[in-house]
């Protein structure tokens, strides 16, 4: 048996349908008085039924989060937590409004409460990331590792199936780099496994058919486990790729996501072979590359970087910033190669193996 170390930090996990009635319960029990209710402008609605929900414990809504988390985002929702007097986060949605939390949390050590409507799985993670000048930094600080989730199904009933898809295959992205980190154990390799599992047997049931709610709960499940995977271990070059053309181009981060990991997962077959050998199996495929790509068209998810908007003149710079400050990763980062894995992104060729 491999020697490991595993640190992973307490977090309270209520699940299931009508999960979001004990919200009050939750926020009360961490002794919060007034909690800033935060969402998308999109999510406003549920944003201010939850205020609502929290009466006098709520200290208001900021409805302002935005994809990447821009520093001046950041800032200008501390200082309405400030204003507010809030003493705790309610992040109501997915990636970024989680995302914005953390980043309160970061400066002020609030504490957080995750009500995800995606599956994102940035609610189980320590990570934060914040985008200045068109770059994106990221890092780790228990701070901001929320204190409470409440994964309710019914609540992503709404998130309709183009973004149920990719938003899926972002949280197997962070299960298949989960495996190849070099700082993988026995635990985090099984929660990854399983997340892969139960997002490739869900997210399809969900495209077909929205309103079926044990599906979308499994996939609640998934990105759950991913989170924490992904948590307690490395970033790899498809995370690097993500956070730079995100950031960089402002693409949609589930969408970049979806399209670059089929092709960083290519760039690790062999470097890898006993973790691709285990995502080709929780998809039940021979080749995890290939797997993952073609679960993106059965998700009628986008499968080329020009679908969602990355020009075509920004390859060799994208290529250049993911290669200054590579994460580790199983295969050696170099320019040549990863410039030929954004001009097979850029044009969503299959990955088949060689």
């Amino acid at each position: 048996m491999q020697a490991f170390i595993y640190d992973q930090p307490s977090i309270r996990v209520l699940f299931g349908v009508g999960a979001l009635d004990r919200l009050a319960e939750e926020v009360a029990r961490l002794g919060a008085r007034r909690a800033l209710v935060l969402a998308t402008g999109g999510r406003r609605p549920i944003a201010e039924t939850i205020a609502r929900l929290l009466g006098r414990a709520a200290a208001g809504v900021y409805a302002e989060a935005v994809r990447h988390v821009p520093v001046e985002t950041a800032r200008a929702a501390r200082e309405t937590a400030q204003r507010l007097d809030a003493d705790c986060c309610v992040a109501v949605g997915g990636g970024s409004t989680i995302g914005l939390a953390k980043a309160i949390a970061l400066e002020t050590g609030s504490p957080i409460v995750a009500v995800p409507t995606t599956y994102a799985g940035s609610e189980m993670t320590p990570i934060y990331g914040l985008t200045e000048s068109g770059r994106k930094k990221t890092g780790r600080d228990r701070k901001v590792l929320p204190k409470t989730v409440l994964y309710d199904p019914t609540l992503t009933l709404s998130l309709p199936p183009h973004i149920s898809g990719p938003s899926g295959v972002n949280a197997i992205a962070h299960c298949v780099e989960a495996l190849y980190a070099p700082d993988a154990n026995p635990i985090t390799s099984l929660l990854a496994a399983e997340g892969i599992r139960m997002l490739a047997r869900s997210l399809p049931s969900i495209i077909e058919v929205p309103s079926n709610l044990d599906a979308r709960g499994e996939a609640l499940y998934g990105a759950g486990l991913a989170g924490m995977a992904l948590g307690a271990t490395s970033m790899g070059l498809h995370h690097k790729l993500c956070h730079t053309l995100g950031a960089t181009f402002n693409l949609p981060h589930a969408g970049v996501h979806t399209v670059i990991l089929p092709h960083a997962t290519a760039y690790n077959r062999h470097a890898a072979p006993a973790a691709m050998q285990v995502v080709a199996g929780a998809l039940g495929v021979e080749d995890a590359a290939e797997g993952i790509y073609d679960l993106a068209i059965r998700l009628r998810a986008p499968v080329s970087l020009k679908a969602i908007g990355m020009p075509a003149d920004g390859l060799d710079r994208a290529a250049q910033l993911a290669t200054e400050q590579p994460y580790a990763n199983p295969r050696p980062v170099d320019y040549a190669g990863v410039r030929q894995l954004l001009e097979d992104a850029f044009h969503g060729t299959r990955p088949v193996r060689a």
